[in-house]
């Protein structure tokens, strides 16, 4: 599929954006719509994935949300690898600072409306939660929202000694690898086209635990992984 909009389309693309961008300045300050748009159109591909959220009012295809240094580094690069194994996929990051905001408002200041809570969150697609605690948490906070039957909680499982970081996150399941590979899971358009991309992520996952055995640290390309985009 060519990732790439034609000049018409293109054209209302930047239009619509621009119109956006001038009606909420408040949330831009500092930049420049004309930078902004030498950038997107600098780069088709990433205009034709804003094409495609437009298209399809910017719902996700799967939720990935992230709460902890090491969750939410290990979520994004979870991301990274379903964009270049899976780029029709439409992924959604939530990264959570307030856990508080999980519960409602009923039962906490700073939770979030209903109302908030499905548009950021959906009300029907899968939720991949990692967590730098127990999982039960997270579901004690959520429970009473719409869409908590489709969230699942990667946390700690008490599980790991003297381990790398990679290899400690691995074998409590909030990895990299073991988030994609349960994004794809849970996808149901995926369970027949995204065997290949997780026999690849479970090859990755053995490699890194194997070069970890072996040399006493992570994998150097791992530690100095950054996101891309």
């Amino acid at each position: 599929m060519k990732k790439e909009l034609s000049s018409k389309q293109r054209e209302e693309l930047v239009g619509a954006l621009k119109t956006r961008f001038e009606k909420n300045l408040n949330r831009h300050k500092g930049l420049e719509w004309a930078k902004v748009q030498a950038r997107l159109e600098a780069n088709p591909g990433k205009l034709w994935s804003l094409g495609e959220m437009e298209r399809t009012d910017g719902e996700p295809d799967v939720v990935m949300a992230c709460c902890g240094d090491v969750p939410t580094l290990e979520t994004l690069a979870a991301v990274d690898l379903i964009r270049k194994h899976l780029p029709e996929l439409k992924v959604r990051v939530i990264n959570i600072v307030n856990l508080m905001k999980l519960q409602p408002q009923s039962e906490h200041p700073h939770g979030l409306s209903d109302r908030d809570f499905d548009s950021i969150f959906t009300v029907d697609k899968p939720i991949i939660f990692n967590f730098h605690g127990y999982p039960w948490l997270i579901h004690r906070l959520a429970y009473r929202r719409t869409n908590h039957n489709n969230m699942h909680v990667h946390g700690y499982r008490e599980k790991g000694n003297i381990n790398t970081p990679l290899d400690l996150a691995i074998q409590n399941q909030i990895d990299r690898f073991s988030l994609a590979i349960d994004a794809i899971d849970r996808v149901p358009k995926l369970q027949r086209i995204g065997s290949h991309a997780k026999e690849e992520f479970r090859n990755l996952q053995i490699g890194c635990r194997n070069y970890a055995h072996q040399n006493g640290i992570d994998d150097p390309e791992i530690e100095a992984w950054k996101w891309p985009f």
